[in-house]
């Protein structure tokens, strides 16, 4: 039987000019977060002349700022009123943020809420101590890629092979560490052992010197709707002794949350 496409896959139902305003906003970046017209039209793909008008709807919507001296864009707080809306959905990050505080810092360094977004980790939220060395940014609403953390391992690894794959490819997977695995063979294998032992282990492979353990959160269907994890400095203890103290905890949070969820289902 033909599989129904979805109302959004139909392109009568899709309106361009909502399609270039979101162009607009995406074209900020956390390196690049303020912007003249002429870089918003080259980022966006557009003429001048429409990004200019789109420009100024959305200043006049408050999604955009514009600095008169610079006359340069930036993106204002009401895009962060978005963002956590989305962040907050379910209300599984004011579950999880105090059952992670009680892992830092007396099993790890960082505790992590995440979900899986195509290829791509997002941070609900994080409790984090003792770790500013390594100068990461893993605030809500960062993303990391999946390929290469202990928490992507544990979503992806809830997947059918078949979107595995998929969302593996859509990433361009270079080497963080002399440990990251980047092949599709390799991480398809790592991703079947973590699915069989219910959690992933990284040492080292996303940033180098910072050892992850990673556990999924189910549904009431069981499918895997979000990730738990605890990281720790290297230098703080070796491979063996965080799986022996850490795992128990991360895996006993996970199953919680899980819990929770199958009573609010």
């Amino acid at each position: 039987m033909a599989k129904t496409a979805a109302p959004a896959d139909n392109p009568k139902n899709f309106v361009n000019s909502v399609g270039k305003a979101f162009a607009v906003l995406k074209s900020f970046t956390p390196e690049e977060f303020e912007l003249t017209i002429t870089e918003i039209a080259s980022r966006a793909g557009m003429d001048r002349g429409t990004t200019f008008r789109l420009v100024q709807t959305l200043v006049k919507l408050g999604y955009l700022h514009a600095i008169e001296e610079t006359r340069r864009y930036r993106l204002s707080l009401a895009c962060l009123d978005l963002g956590y809306t989305a962040l907050s959905a379910g209300n599984l990050r004011g579950q999880a943020e105090p059952l992670l505080r009680e892992l830092v810092p007396t099993f790890g360094d960082a505790a992590s809420l995440g979900v899986l977004d195509g290829s791509d980790v997002v941070y609900l939220a994080r409790v984090t101590a003792g770790l500013d060395r390594h100068k990461i940014d893993r605030r809500p609403g960062s993303r990391i890629k999946a390929y290469a953390s202990a928490l992507g391992h544990v979503m992806l690894a809830g997947l059918p092979k078949e979107e595995q794959i998929r969302r593996l490819e859509a990433s361009e997977r270079i080497k963080l560490s002399e440990r990251t695995l980047t092949g599709l063979k390799p991480l398809l294998a790592r991703l079947e052992q973590v699915r069989k032992q219910g959690f992933a282990v990284s040492d080292g492979e996303n940033a180098y010197g910072l050892r992850t353990i990673a556990a999924p959160v189910f549904d009431k269907g069981r499918s895997v709707v979000a990730g738990i994890s605890l990281t720790v400095d290297a230098n703080r203890m070796d491979i063996k002794s965080f799986e022996k103290t850490g795992l128990p905890e991360v895996l006993k949070i996970a199953r919680v949350l899980s819990e929770t969820a199958l009573k609010s289902g």
